[in-house]
């Protein structure tokens, strides 16, 4: 024996919304889910700020040993290899458009590492003049810092990028364009000279935590309106006509 046409299609209506509703639900504890392994994360992050100071002689050599470190701060000694230094586009700061200013620090074992100095403005006009930042190759200097996997990056689209001026910097190709010994990891300096003409007005530590929370209530949001959708077409619509019908 069939279903009547109208009670196959509230069947069907009804099978739809239930996956709908379960389906979406679900991606909204996933990302609940998600969301705590971040905080965690985050947790090992802002505890790691606090930790002792590292050397250049702890510096990660492997990029196994990179993790473990990310967002320690570490206190080394090197010389700038100004020649190297490149300008990533598109950084903003406080609220200015300008470049991230990345320059090797040559270690005294002869090994170097890329340094995100600090943050220097762009020529409003002259958009390939480079900002004048101080950089004192000759000298030993000292780098308060913090550690990190790779310079910021922004999206791009893989194109090949020439000059002193880059949307992103890639710490296995400026080894291979510097000919330096790159360690697998970057820093972030946290503290300089006030004449060099950075800025280092660096954003907190973040793995991005507030997204998933936003994703979650998002799904659980639309969860919510096909279920409600449901009961409105379904139920209460259908009943309220049957009344009005009656009367």
């Amino acid at each position: 024996m069939t279903l009547p046409r109208h009670r196959h299609q509230r069947w069907v209506i009804l099978l739809a919304t239930a996956i709908g509703v379960v389906g979406t639900a679900r991606l909204g504890v996933w990302q609940l889910d998600r969301a705590t392994e971040k905080a965690s994360r985050q947790a090992l992050l802002d505890e790691r700020v606090h930790l002792p100071e590292l050397t250049a002689a702890d510096l990660a050599r492997s990029t196994a040993e990179v993790d473990m470190q990310t967002q320690r701060r570490i206190r080394l000694q090197g010389r700038w290899v100004a020649h190297a230094t490149r300008f990533l586009d598109n950084r903003p700061m406080d609220g200015r458009v300008g470049f991230h200013v990345v320059t090797p620090l040559q270690l005294a074992d002869g090994t170097a590492v890329l340094v995100e100095r600090g943050w220097a403005p762009r020529h409003a006009q002259q958009r390939e003049l480079l900002p004048p930042v101080q950089t004192p190759e000759a000298d030993t200097v000292t780098v308060v810092a913090r550690i990190i996997p790779a310079p910021s990056r922004l999206f791009d689209f893989g194109g090949l990028e020439t000059g002193p001026i880059r949307q992103n910097l890639d710490i296995a190709a400026a080894a291979r364009e510097s000919g330096l010994s790159l360690r697998p990891v970057a820093l972030l300096q946290t503290e300089g000279p006030s004449d060099d003409g950075l800025l280092r007005h660096w954003s907190t530590p973040s793995v991005g935590l507030d997204k998933h929370h936003g994703y979650a209530a998002q799904w659980f949001a639309l969860s919510a309106l096909m279920a409600g959708l449901y009961v409105w077409f379904q139920l209460i619509r259908p009943r309220r006509q049957a009344a009005s019908h009656v009367e």
